[in-house]
């Protein structure tokens, strides 16, 4: 069994299995990866649910994705939060995500992998321009219709779910490691407007911009707040 991981995607390993990870480097910058090992007492804890820990692959989901980028600016020293507390964060709505959602077909094409990898790829350095159907499918040298049954059959979301979730994911790691304002965010990763912005963030991180912004900074009862929510 194989999965292609985008940038936002979740592997799941479990005790006993064995798997390989492998990737290659996305442009100049490379790229970056941040694991968590959980411990039985752990798991046991925030919610022994087999079928949110066998699902050994999850999509790009917004709710995890912010929350990742947090974890990354914890574990490069650029945010005032423990890397265990942002950990527990992602785990607890990892678990509460973590059902009802279908990775990739098992009878995906290697042909149709490699395109939706290679759009992923070209609809991430693109997010902050405007993107759509068309110029997406163009890339891969497909129709729109045909294009967006690929791409949603083997990462699990579609063109305009993942270009939205790059936008929200560029945008939490400015939120957690810039000092332009929050208007200034918004436009530069590919909102057209404040207010949707603000609405689309929320819905995916369950707090503002700018509470976002002061959990990054330290506020650690934005947190207890997301961790107190029900699974």
């Amino acid at each position: 069994m194989s999965f292609e991981l985008v940038a936002g995607s979740v592997l799941v390993g479990f005790p006993g299995d064995e798997y390989v990870c492998t990737h290659a480097h996305a442009g100049d910058d490379g790229d970056e990866c941040l694991s968590f090992h959980l411990t039985r007492e752990l798991v046991e804890t925030i919610g022994d649910h087999a079928d949110a820990w066998r699902r050994a692959c999850v999509p790009p989901v917004s709710e995890l994705m912010v929350l990742g980028e947090l974890a990354q600016a914890a574990a490069t020293g650029r945010a005032d939060v423990g890397l265990d507390e942002i950990g527990m964060a992602i785990t607890a709505r990892f678990v509460g995500l973590g059902t009802g959602r279908s990775s990739r077909p098992a009878g995906a094409h290697a042909r149709d992998r490699r395109r939706a990898v290679e759009a992923a790829a070209w609809i991430e350095a693109h997010a902050a321009d405007d993107v759509d159907l068309t110029r997406a499918a163009r890339v891969v040298g497909l129709s729109p219709f045909h294009f967006l049954r690929v791409f949603s059959g083997v990462l699990g979301v579609t063109p305009h779910q993942y270009l939205v979730r790059a936008r929200l994911r560029r945008a939490a790691r400015l939120l957690a490691d810039d000092t332009r304002s929050i208007t200034d965010v918004a436009l530069d990763v590919g909102f057209g407007d404040l207010s949707n912005f603000v609405r689309t963030f929320h819905r995916a991180a369950g707090v503002s911009p700018r509470g976002f912004r002061r959990a990054a900074r330290g506020d650690r009862k934005i947190l207890q707040e997301r961790l107190a929510q029900p699974a």
